[in-house]
């Protein structure tokens, strides 16, 4: 694809990046064979291809008009058109560059200003999440309907082992799971320990970056890395000497495997975001490498990968494996390369597409009527099972 960046764009640091995505496009738009908003709507403007051509006009110096933005927000960064690309577009990485630089040129109404800002805040704070999310379950009476399908039942909080293992790992709490699922991550714990694993938590560390990230607040994201490198950062290099840092959230896992690009040009964080890239697993990856536990209940399950594990983090097979291993039953599900429709703020930006995505999912994996669906993703999780009738849960709760 020829370009011609405007001569603003060409002052940006990541100009050339910019430029070298847009000219690795071919424009043959097997794209949009597996783009789930193309696949809804059918517009071309709705698929990557489409929107590589809107970014193009931006940097261009085209002006950006409402619709232009419409599109790019449809957008639900799931990275299908990535595993798709024969070309190796970096589609997502165009969309990140693009979206500050957007909101920089565009004003948005005051009333999606506000609602992307509170999402920010809120969302990204374990302890105001948690507080907000309290008074919704205790004042859920007296909300409306759309608001209380949004919010999840209280899942029992699990007890962490008390054995000390000289192998150790570090885990992500998160921002919304350790109120939304703590059983998740103790669940985690509790099959590590039997491997002769210790999980080491430290509280500080919150959101991954990954929320203000993908709500264009660049700086901010870029921030919390910092201080999540700078808080993990003794237990890495001193004394604990960790062999991983564990995320049970695909989406918050894709991101730290990203800190390393993110943080490139940062002379201080540099070399340390690398170090923290590299270290970082999902929890698939550390329990496919041990023996994996017979499952006391075997079940027949529906598998959900979530984008953020099969596109961006690119691993497949690995967690069907463990499962078959553990004495489960898989049923076949068609379409697994379609998104849910959380993609994180997403489900609450854009609820329409949202919506039907889930719809098309859930029918999907219910076809087989299995007796339970899982995932690995928090925001697949909870935007499922506001609609689901079969119980929905993350994978590693049916190791134990």
């Amino acid at each position: 694809m020829e370009t011609k960046l405007s001569a603003a764009i060409k002052e940006h640091t990541k100009a050339d990046e910019i430029d070298s995505i847009l000219r690795s496009c071919v424009h043959c738009g097997f794209c949009n064979a597996t783009c789930p908003t193309y696949q809804l709507l059918g517009d071309e403007n709705e698929g990557p291809r489409g929107r590589i051509y809107l970014i193009k006009q931006f940097v261009e110096g085209h002006a950006i008009t409402e619709n232009t933005v419409a599109h790019l927000d449809h957008c639900l960064h799931c990275a299908s058109c990535e595993t798709t690309c024969p070309s190796g577009v970096k589609y997502t990485r165009l969309l990140d560059i693009s979206r500050p630089l957007i909101e920089e040129s565009y004003t948005r109404p005051k009333k999606e200003r506000t609602q992307r800002k509170r999402l920010a805040k809120t969302l990204s704070n374990p302890l105001k999440f948690s507080v907000l999310l309290s008074a919704g379950r205790i004042g859920k009476f007296l909300l409306p309907s759309n608001i209380t399908e949004k919010i999840p039942e209280k899942r029992k909080a699990l007890d962490w082992p008390v054995t000390k293992h000289q192998r150790r790992m570090l885990i992500l709490d998160g921002c919304v799971q350790p109120s939304i699922s703590p059983d998740i991550n103790a669940s985690t714990s509790q099959v590590l320990d039997k491997m002769g694993i210790t999980l080491l938590r430290i509280k500080k560390v919150s959101c991954c970056g990954a929320v203000k990230l993908h709500l264009s607040e660049e700086e901010a994201a870029l921030q919390q890395m910092r201080n999540n490198i700078d808080y993990w950062w003794s237990a890495i290099t001193e004394g604990v000497k960790v062999e991983a840092i564990i995320s049970t959230a695909s989406g918050c896992g894709a991101t730290l495997k990203e800190y390393g690009y993110h943080l490139k040009d940062d002379p201080d964080y540099a070399s340390k975001a690398i170090l923290v890239s590299r270290l970082s697993k999902d929890i698939a990856e550390i329990i496919s490498e041990e023996m994996i536990p017979k499952a006391t209940k075997p079940l027949t399950l529906a598998w959900h990968p979530p984008c953020t594990l099969q596109h961006a983090q690119g691993i497949t097979g690995m967690v069907e494996a463990i499962l078959k291993k553990a004495g489960h039953k898989l049923v076949p599900v068609a379409d697994q390369h379609l998104c849910c429709g959380s993609a994180g703020t997403y489900s609450v930006l854009q609820p329409e597409i949202a919506d039907q995505l889930r719809e098309n999912k859930l029918k999907a994996l219910s076809e087989a009527k299995p007796d339970m669906i899982v995932t690995a993703n928090i925001g697949c999780q909870t935007h499922l099972e506001q609609k689901a009738d079969i119980p929905i849960n993350h994978w590693i709760n049916t190791l134990l």
